[in-house]
């Protein structure tokens, strides 16, 4: 008989995904240990020894997503185009991040968060690179920075938060998914435009 052995990092790796899946699905207040668990084929007294509390796990979940979409698309002031592109692109492929984003959001409306220090690090990063295009002159100063950075991210992100209302709206073809990125990438310009 082979002896199972036990790989800690693999273990942790599964819970993860579980709980990204799980959370996004049904937020904090509704995702379940034992679903995680049963998914991840871990023990819940391992997710609880890896990740403590629910609460701490999708703080967990949010801050490594967030972390893999900052260093998959750093802001780019030189070409915000091309930036919206992008990050059009990968809320499409991911869109688990903006559902993590929106449970937060019901959940926790605008009380601290538990990471909001670390939170605010990160979009201090995002919003000196609005800075300093806008100090270089290659965007507008018009609109301050983090308020730019937000309606940004904003409409880069609504299509895929929203394609019910999208579809309804804009249309269910292709060429009207392709209108819209076009449109968002015209406002994009326009909000930057010197």
């Amino acid at each position: 008989m082979a002896v199972r052995v036990r790989d800690p990092e693999a273990t942790k790796a599964r819970i993860f995904e579980a709980a990204v899946a799980e959370f996004a699905r049904y937020g904090i207040a509704g995702a379940r240990i034992d679903r995680i668990a049963t998914e991840a084929k871990a023990n819940k007294q391992l997710i609880y020894a890896y990740f403590g509390n629910k609460a701490e796990l999708f703080a967990c979940v949010l801050e490594k997503r967030m972390l893999d979409l900052a260093i998959a698309l750093p802001v780019d002031g030189d070409d915000i185009e091309g930036w919206m592109d992008r990050v059009m692109d990968y809320h499409a492929a991911h869109p688990e991040l903006l559902r993590l984003f929106f449970w937060e959001g019901i959940e926790y409306g605008t009380a601290e968060l538990p990471d909001e220090t670390e939170r605010q690090e990160h979009y201090a990063r995002k919003t000196a690179a609005i800075a300093d295009a806008q100090a270089r002159g290659v965007i507008s100063d018009e609109i301050p920075a983090n308020d730019l950075l937000f309606m940004l991210l904003a409409l880069a992100g609504w299509s895929t938060v929203v394609p019910q209302m999208r579809r309804i709206v804009t249309g269910s073809e292709d060429a009207d998914r392709e209108r819209v990125r076009a449109s968002v990438k015209t406002a994009a310009r326009r909000l930057t435009a010197k």
